[in-house]
């Protein structure tokens, strides 16, 4: 079934089925991509005929850059055309993320025959449709973000955290280059926990789709194992709940997949990155 015929069901009620959650989960990681265009500075978004090509203020191709099927049934060698041509004059690589699932078995041969690469282990997609028990770490203040200085603050915590994964410390501040967007999206919740002065964790969430997707959770070095990754995660995913979403969905990393779990995530399905890498000036 296509993506966007589920896409019109009515999931007003929190009963709502694993398999529409699987559907909904993706639709949302499509939907932040989109969100991420208009966030950084020279941003593009191009979407038509079933394919989602996206490009945000950072050149890095897993995360910042790639492509999606908005139709299940768009053939994989056109998602593939289309995005080298779309990247190809930035000058940048990009990703495509392929479900473990049989409607994306055409989209994973399509990617290795066109010469993309897997990259990284695949991610777990995991949901929660219940809120979560929460918890604040002592000398730690979670404050919900509303100002530009905020996400510049969010922004800081990411390119500490996510530098563990070997991203460049420049691509969230880039990503997140007009902060002024950031806050304008309203169906947007970000938090970023301090202790004292410093921001050391944050989280963010957006609706769409009935659900909420979570992302960008990330703690600073030398404040990990202190809880923190949980604490910004429940906040949000319970404030995402309260927002009137029927589910939680999220891409683990290996650091965090163990938490999720312990909160009550379940997985549905894995994400594999089919990455074409290009650097600046290639």
């Amino acid at each position: 079934i296509a993506s966007r015929d589920i896409a019109s069901r009515d999931i007003a009620s929190r009963d709502i089925a694993s398999d529409d959650i699987a559907i909904f989960g993706h639709l949302n990681l499509i939907e932040v991509s989109r969100e991420f265009t208009r966030w950084g500075i020279g941003g593009a978004l191009v979407e038509s005929d079933g394919v989602v090509l996206y490009a945000t203020g950072s050149w890095l191709p897993v995360m910042c850059n790639g492509a999606f099927r908005s139709d299940d049934t768009t053939a994989a060698s056109e998602v593939v055309t289309r995005a080298d041509a779309f990247f190809g004059t930035r000058r940048r690589g990009y990703t495509i993320m392929v479900r473990d699932l049989p409607v994306d078995d055409d989209l994973r041969r399509g990617c290795e025959a066109g010469g993309l690469e897997a990259f990284g282990d695949p991610a777990p997609e995991m949901f929660c449709t219940t809120p979560v028990a929460e918890h604040q770490p002592d000398g730690v203040e979670i404050r919900r973000i509303t100002t530009e200085a905020g996400v510049i603050d969010f922004a800081a915590v990411c390119s500490a955290a996510y530098s563990t994964y070997g991203m460049p410390v420049e691509a969230p501040v880039q990503l997140f280059g007009i902060p002024r967007r950031v806050i304008e999206a309203r169906h947007v919740i970000a938090v970023v926990a301090y202790a004292g002065t410093e921001p050391v964790a944050a989280a963010m969430t957006l609706l769409s789709h009935g659900i909420a997707g979570l992302y960008w959770v990330g703690t600073v070095q030398g404040a990990r194992k202190s809880g923190l990754g949980r604490a910004v995660t429940a906040v949000v995913t319970n404030a995402s709940f309260a927002h009137g979403a029927a589910a939680v969905t999220l891409q683990a990393s290996v650091m965090g997949e163990p938490i999720y779990r312990a909160m009550g995530y379940d997985t549905l399905y894995h994400y594999q990155n089919w990455v074409r890498f290009m650097s600046p000036g290639t």
